[in-house]
C-alpha cells in the first residue's frame, strides 16, 4: 500500500464489477445488459444533440429529463433525483440518508456494493440472512436500524419482494429510510414508485441501464418525497453540481418517450426468460424464481465453478459468485434466443463430456 494513501482507502475493499471480456465472439452473459439495444428514437435524440452545444455545460437540474420522467409516472419532477448511473445514485443516497448512529440493514445475499459503499462512508451495517429458499421476508427488518435497503427484485437471486410486503415494511418501520433498488424491476415486477405519496420515509432508485438498454449512458433515478430528494442534492451538488452531460439526458428523455418499444423489449426478455429457464430444469438445473433479466441456477450434481469454467472455453461467459451460501449458483443473463441457444448447447456438451468421462 503506498505510504502516501488516505486511511480510508487502505481499509477499502472495492467492488469489482463483471468482467468485460477483451476477446471477440464471446457469448457475454455476465452482467445483465440487455441483449437488445435501445430505442431507435435514442439515437436519433443522441445524434440531433451532437454539435455546437456541446461546449456548454448541461443542465445541472436535468429539468427536462425529470419532467418527462414525472410524466411518465404521474407525479411531480420535485420528486425526482438523477444522477451519473444508480451506482453514483446510491452513492449519494448513503452518504445523504444512511449515515446514522445505528447499523443499516440489508441482505446478506444482495448487491455486493453496498457494503463497499458502508466501508467508503464509515457506516455500520448488519446483514439481514435471506430466507432458506433465498426469498427476503420483511418481517425479519423489525428492528433497531438506521436505514433499511435492498434491490426489488433481489440480486443476484432475482426474487422479488411483493408491493404489499413492502407497503407493510413501510407501515412498520417509519423511523428510518427504505430503499427500494429497482434496478431489475421492469421485468416483472411492480414499482414502488407508487407509494411515494404516502410514505415520506420511502425512497426508490431506478436505473436505464437495463430495461432501457443504456448501460453506456449511465442514467440513474431516485423517487421520494421532496425532503428526501433535496438531501440527494445537497450531496450531489457538494460533489459534482453537473452529473448528467447533455447526450445522456436527451438519450433518457428519448426512451422514456417511446414507451411501445420499451415495452416490447422487456416483453421479449421474458418470454426468453422462460423458456432458457424451461432448457435449464432439463439440464439439471435448479432454479431460484426469477423477475429480473437473468437466472440464479445451481446444477444438482456439477461444481458452479467448474461450469462456469467449461462454458468459458466454449466462448460462453456467465457470472460465478464465491460468496457463502451461493458458491454453487450461476448467474445468467439472459440473453437473445440465439445467445440462449449457444449457452445451452454449451451446457449440453459440457454435461455430456462428464458422463462420458
Amino acid at each position: 500500500m503506498s505510504r502516501y494513501w488516505s486511511k480510508v482507502v487502505q481499509q477499502l475493499s472495492p467492488y469489482v464489477p463483471g468482467e468485460q471480456p477483451k476477446l471477440d465472439n464471446l457469448v457475454k452473459l455476465n452482467t445483465n445488459e440487455n441483449p437488445y439495444g435501445p430505442s431507435p428514437k435514442v439515437i436519433e435524440a443522441i445524434q440531433t444533440e451532437l454539435g455546437d452545444n456541446l461546449r456548454l455545460y448541461p443542465d445541472p437540474a436535468s429539468e427536462q429529463l425529470r419532467q418527462t420522467v414525472a410524466d411518465y409516472y404521474g407525479i411531480q419532477a420535485e420528486q425526482i433525483f438523477v444522477g451519473n448511473g444508480s451506482d453514483e445514485v446510491l452513492a449519494h443516497l448513503f452518504n445523504a440518508l444512511l449515515k446514522h448512529e445505528q447499523s443499516i440493514l440489508f441482505p446478506d445475499i444482495s448487491y455486493s456494493f453496498y457494503p463497499v459503499y458502508c466501508g467508503l462512508y464509515g457506516i455500520d451495517y448488519k446483514c439481514v440472512p435471506l430466507a432458506d429458499d433465498f426469498s427476503l421476508k420483511v418481517k425479519d427488518y423489525l428492528q433497531p436500524n438506521g436505514g433499511i435497503i435492498f434491490p426489488n427484485p433481489n440480486a443476484p437471486t432475482g426474487q422479488l419482494v411483493s408491493l404489499v410486503d413492502i407497503e407493510w415494511l413501510l407501515e412498520n418501520n417509519t423511523d428510518s429510510v427504505v430503499v427500494i433498488d429497482e434496478a431489475y424491476i421492469d421485468f416483472g415486477g411492480e414499482s414502488a414508485v407508487k407509494l411515494i405519496d404516502r410514505f415520506p420515509n420511502l425512497l426508490v432508485t431506478q436505473t436505464l441501464s437495463k430495461s432501457r438498454s443504456l448501460a453506456g449512458l449511465r442514467v440513474g433515478l431516485a423517487f421520494g418525497h421532496v425532503d428526501l430528494i433535496e438531501a440527494l442534492i445537497r450531496v450531489k451538488d457538494s460533489f459534482n453540481s453537473y452529473p448528467m452531460d447533455s447526450l445522456a439526458s436527451v438519450g433518457a428523455v428519448a426512451a422514456f418517450e417511446d414507451k411501445k418499444y420499451f415495452e416490447s423489449i422487456c416483453n421479449k426478455v421474458i418470454e426468453s426468460r422462460q423458456k432458457l429457464a424451461d432448457e435449464l430444469t432439463q439440464l439439471g438445473f435448479e432454479m431460484s424464481p426469477s423477475s429480473a433479466n437473468f437466472v440464479f441456477a445451481r446444477h444438482a450434481q456439477r461444481d458452479a465453478g467448474e461450469l462456469a469454467a467449461a462454458l468459458r472455453g466454449h466462448g460462453v461467459i456467465v457470472r460465478h459468485f464465491k460468496q457463502d451460501r451461493i458458491e454453487q449458483y450461476l448467474r445468467i443473463t439472459v440473453g437473445t434466443d440465439q445467445q440462449n441457444k449457444v449457452l445451452l448447447e454449451a451446457l449440453k456438451s459440457i454435461l455430456a463430456s462428464y458422463v462420458s468421462s
